[in-house]
């Protein structure tokens, strides 16, 4: 095998759960018979090769077994049927201060990680000044670990990963502390990582992180591997597995969230072209919003918006409803909103509804959003569908 090769073949991995951990006679005695243990199965049968200068991205849901595989491949356990090869140095960032002495400073920390890395003294003594710059900790490398925040511990962790001469890299969830500044120094040295032939196997649940980062990906569900191929192609059939079941009933507005209550939103749901309740779309598949009102307001305006997961108003729109037979009797009305072309290309969104009088007052808001999950159905990226039509131009001097 060449230098940063990894091979994992027929990998499975069994864990064995037990409701209540024993330490002492007394307690396995009191305890025998009360609660059987439990075998898990973390992975089965797993295949996977890796060559020298790949990045691989690992996707799945929580539990899907991600972060045993990368364990298994770092040497931390080892399988429980089949065999994982690796050649080469493996600096790997498993978990946020994994490996650090919460009493050793940083400085000994450093020193103590290269060493059980195999690196001398002289090695680890040429690479300090870039690790501690790295991770922005020249004014405390000489204090304990243990008074580091997260952020200072995960910072400290990559550069000792990142610069210790590693033939591979193992990254788990690395940028879920890190800031936008951190973020972008973490991929620069990666980057520059991979030019010079590392490997590298990438754990998130970012999406984008993992397009950025990743040549290849592998889509593990409940323990198994079921893709492994081009990243976009492995994340669209992530989000369409979590896709899957999605129908969902009607959310029930009754229990007034704030407002006057003179107008009510007495039921909302979203709907697919068949009229059947769902929350779940592919991407440009036409869905309906039907929503019921009652009240006696006079003609009171219904805000729809939609929302990404930040929080971001990515669309609006909204209905008077005097155009459509409101007539303030408190007889009731029902409303549908069809949405025949929608733009969203993928990703999870909210719909949120109100209800506002004539005067500007709220009348009512609906107490909790509908969920909005749309999924790629194409290779096309981004937050919405870019549409429209490419034609040759006149040159008028502009080349």
């Amino acid at each position: 095998m060449r230098a940063g090769e990894i091979a994992v073949e027929g990998v499975s991995r069994r864990f064995v759960v037990r409701a209540r951990e024993t330490h002492t006679l007394k307690e396995l005695l009191i305890a025998r018979g009360r609660a059987e243990a439990q075998e898990v199965w973390a992975l089965r049968d797993v295949s996977v090769a890796i060559a020298p200068g790949e990045a691989v991205g690992l996707v799945g849901r929580n539990g899907s077994g991600k972060s045993t595989l990368l364990r298994l491949i770092a040497g931390i356990i080892r399988p429980t049927i089949g065999r994982v090869t690796t050649e080469g140095r493996i600096g790997s960032l498993l978990e946020l201060g994994a490996g650090f002495h919460p009493d050793f400073t940083g400085r000994e920390n450093v020193e103590l990680n290269g060493a059980l890395q195999g690196l001398s003294r002289a090695a680890i003594r040429d690479r300090f000044d870039e690790i501690v710059a790295f991770a922005e900790l020249e004014d405390a490398i000489d204090r304990p670990v243990k008074t580091y925040s997260s952020g200072m511990t995960m910072r400290l962790g990559f550069a000792i990963a990142a610069f210790l001469e590693a033939d591979v890299l193992l990254l788990d969830e690395v940028f879920a502390v890190g800031d936008e500044s951190f973020q972008r120094k973490c991929f620069g040295v990666i980057a520059a990582f991979k030019e010079r032939g590392g490997t590298i196997l990438f754990v998130s649940h970012d999406a984008s992180a993992v397009e950025r980062l990743c040549d290849r990906a592998v889509l593990l569900r409940g323990g198994r591997l079921t893709f492994d191929g081009p990243v976009h192609d492995a994340i669209t059939r992530y989000r369409r597995a979590l896709a899957e079941d999605g129908e969902s009933p009607a959310v029930n507005g009754s229990a007034t969230a704030a407002g006057s209550g003179e107008a009510r939103i007495s039921a909302a749901r979203l709907v697919a072209a068949d009229d059947a309740p769902r929350d779940r779309f592919l991407a440009g598949e036409p869905f309906g919003l039907e929503v019921g009102l009652s009240g006696s307001a006079t003609a009171p305006r219904l805000h729809v918006e939609i929302r990404d997961g930040t929080g971001l108003l990515v669309a609006e729109d909204v209905a008077e409803t005097g155009r459509h037979g409101w007539d303030g009797a408190d007889d009731g009305l029902t409303l549908r909103f069809d949405v025949d072309s929608p733009p969203l290309q993928f990703g999870r969104f909210e719909v949120t509804l109100a209800l506002v009088g004539e005067d500007g007052r709220l009348l009512d808001r609906l107490p909790r959003p509908l969920p909005l999950l749309v999924y790629p159905d194409d290779e096309s990226r981004g937050l919405v569908r870019l549409e429209g039509t490419w034609r040759r131009g006149a040159k008028d001097g502009f080349l």
